[in-house]
């Protein structure tokens, strides 16, 4: 128990930077979402549930690569969380640049014409794949999790965490979404939202930053 309340803290921050990085409708969110409105919400849940896969996959790749560096070079893992921590500040930026403009969300249906649910669910799990900022994304997330000499359970409480975070959220948005109403009342949000996730993203590259260890 005690082990468990010391990295606590760290794997609820991987936790909420994981939330908020979804908050943010990117490309993979938006497919969804323009899916669930011009297809269907069977297919839009199809898409999501393949981007949360791929998700899942980018998870556990990301900690078993790191938890091999690290064996081998502790010190790698100052150098993970100033670039985690660096990345993190980009991300506070592109929110905040984000909030101040008027700029709507633009959600559209997927190239190629309709598919199967299977289909869709291959596609989305092919588009996180290919994402090369998937990867960034997830040394940034693992890295908030992680202290010198962590223990292998911990990668793996952040990595089944997040994916049933990823499966709840993205087929929330996909069920939510399926009808223009929400993408309009998103919008009117949005500004405010995108303020909230930059102060975060901000304060968590800086705890990274700060504390090395």
């Amino acid at each position: 128990m005690t082990d468990f309340t010391l990295y606590l803290p760290g794997i609820l921050l991987a936790y909420a930077a994981f939330l908020l990085a979804i908050a943010s409708p990117g490309p993979n969110i938006l497919a969804v979402i323009g899916t669930s409105m011009s297809v269907g919400r069977t297919s839009g849940i199809a898409l999501a549930l393949g981007i949360a896969t791929g998700s899942f996959t980018w998870a556990v790749m990301t900690v078993i690569g790191l938890s091999a560096l690290l064996s081998q070079y502790a010190v790698a893992l100052v150098v993970i969380k100033i670039f985690g921590g660096l990345y993190l500040l980009w991300l506070a930026y592109k929110s905040f640049k984000s909030a101040a403009s008027n700029h709507d969300i633009e959600a559209n249906e997927l190239a190629g014409g309709t598919r199967t649910p299977l289909g869709y669910a291959k596609r989305g799990y092919i588009i996180q794949m290919t994402n090369p900022k998937a990867a960034l994304a997830w040394i940034a997330i693992i890295s908030l999790g992680l202290t010198d000499g962590a223990p292998h359970w911990v990668g793996m409480v952040i990595v089944l965490g997040t994916f049933m975070l990823s499966i709840i959220i993205h087929v929330l948005y996909a069920v939510a979404f399926s009808t223009p109403i929400m993408v309009r009342l998103y919008g009117k949000a949005r500004r405010g939202i995108q303020g909230v996730l930059g102060a975060f993203f901000a304060y968590a590259g800086l705890r990274l930053l700060i504390s090395r260890n």
